[in-house]
């Protein structure tokens, strides 16, 4: 059997678990016949109630340890939720890799020159000096890294908390560790729109929700893409299938959409505020600070250049003559090269990507705001408005509504209560 739906089980939580169909789907977006039919199987898999007003409307009551009952209930959430943990700790892990993986590289080729130069210069110095008991003129360095304490402090356990806590001390600063950072700078920090299509249906909803249920098209075009001719109205077709919406045509032919199951609400709600239009993030290059960005630039010249370098000292009779370390080395220079041009020349292809894929979402980001504009502007639509108007209604549904709850049945309820003031009737007229 599936697991429950977590955007539905969330607006259950934020709408205090007592919702209609109209309210779910108002908060999470989704298809109406969806948010029906998950509230059903979420209300009987969680022992929910289902309380039914005299005009059919039906509100649904859960319980606020509703997930307690469902990981008891289902093995399948239970195992979710250890695999999203343990998934965490894997690509964490396979974030701070690259950072690892390019420290490592530097250290490797560095030491690998170092040997390799002493060598050589011992051998000169042995050839110049015959017997001399000098040995290696040359010197002997390492170089001097300046390493974060994030560095040693990253692997410790609760290190997500005090990066947290730094976080909430100095707002203005986005910390990335050292190792984060690396891989933000190859690979980008994910994608800023990836719950795009959530917030599109969302604020659709919204803006249905806000106007009781009763809109005109182009109040939603704002929201929507691909809208070749604004006149036609077919964009809106979408929108009536997912929140179930019937058209209905005024004396004057104006069309206007209205939408029953988002009239209906358990709660009396003022108007959720809502932007104006469906605005796209753009992509970032990296959300690492100027100065770690300018280092791992600055690394990765490092790296090449140490490549270089090793490049023209290590030769395969060498690495045959030396053995060891330089043999080690010499069998995997390729990979060392690899890595260290496709360390820059990846941000670089990156780089360029983002600008035109940023250029498509300024445009259409500007075509919403356009369509934002004219609904403002035009004296036309604000009429078309006024007219839906006669169409919006909020239902909410009160206690005093309810002809039955599945908790108890409301008759059985005012027996009862007819009994009790009976009872305390009977007892008043023997005293006195």
């Amino acid at each position: 059997m599936a697991s429950p739906n977590s955007a539905i089980m969330q607006s259950v939580e934020k709408l205090n678990y007592r919702v209609t169909v109209g309210d779910v789907a108002t908060q999470s977006g989704l298809d109406v016949k969806i948010v029906q039919q998950e509230l059903l199987q979420l209300a009987n898999d969680t022992s929910g109630h289902l309380q039914v007003a005299e005009t059919g409307d039906i509100v649904y009551l859960f319980s606020s340890n509703f997930r307690s009952i469902l990981r008891n209930k289902y093995w399948q959430l239970r195992w979710k939720k250890w695999l999203q943990k343990a998934w965490d700790i894997v690509f964490y892990l396979i974030k701070i890799s690259f950072g690892i993986i390019l420290i490592s590289s530097i250290i490797i080729m560095l030491l690998a020159i170092i040997v390799i130069v002493v060598a050589i210069s011992s051998s000169k110095d042995g050839d110049n000096n015959g017997g001399d008991s000098r040995r290696g003129g040359g010197f002997f360095f390492l170089p001097q890294f300046w390493i974060s304490p994030d560095f040693f402090w990253m692997f410790s356990p609760n290190y997500e908390e005090r990066r947290y806590q730094r976080q909430r001390n100095n707002k203005t600063e986005n910390e990335l560790n050292f190792l984060e950072s690396i891989y933000s700078f190859l690979f980008g920090d994910g994608n800023p729109n990836r719950n795009l299509e959530e917030r599109r249906w969302r604020e659709i909803a919204t803006v249905i929700k806000n106007n009781n249920g009763a809109i005109i098209a182009e109040q939603v075009a704002p929201y929507l893409d691909n809208i070749s001719n604004q006149e036609d109205e077919d964009y809106i077709l979408p929108v009536l299938i997912r929140f179930n919406g019937y058209p209905e045509v005024s004396d004057k032919g104006e069309i206007i959409y209205y939408f029953p199951e988002l009239q209906v609400t358990a709660k009396e709600r003022n108007k959720a505020s809502v932007a104006p239009y469906l605005k796209e993030n753009l992509w970032q290059f990296s959300i690492a600070s100027s100065g770690q960005k300018i280092g791992a630039i600055a690394l990765g010249g490092v790296n090449i250049v140490l490549a270089l370098m090793l490049g023209t000292l290590l030769t395969p009779e060498l690495a045959q003559e030396m053995g060891g370390f330089i043999l080690f080395v010499n069998s995997i220079y390729g990979i060392l090269v690899a890595y260290a041009v496709s360390y820059l020349t990846i941000p670089l292809i990156r780089y360029f990507w983002l600008q035109n894929r940023n250029k498509k979402v300024v445009e259409r980001n500007n075509q919403r705001q356009n369509r934002a504009n004219i609904l403002e502007s035009n004296s036309q639509l604000q009429n078309k408005i006024n007219y839906a108007q006669q169409f919006a209604q909020q239902k909410v549904i009160t206690g005093e509504d309810l002809a039955y709850s599945t908790e108890k049945d409301l008759l059985d309820q005012e027996i009862e209560q007819r009994d009790k003031i009976d009872e305390e009737w009977r007892k008043k007229l023997m005293d006195n």
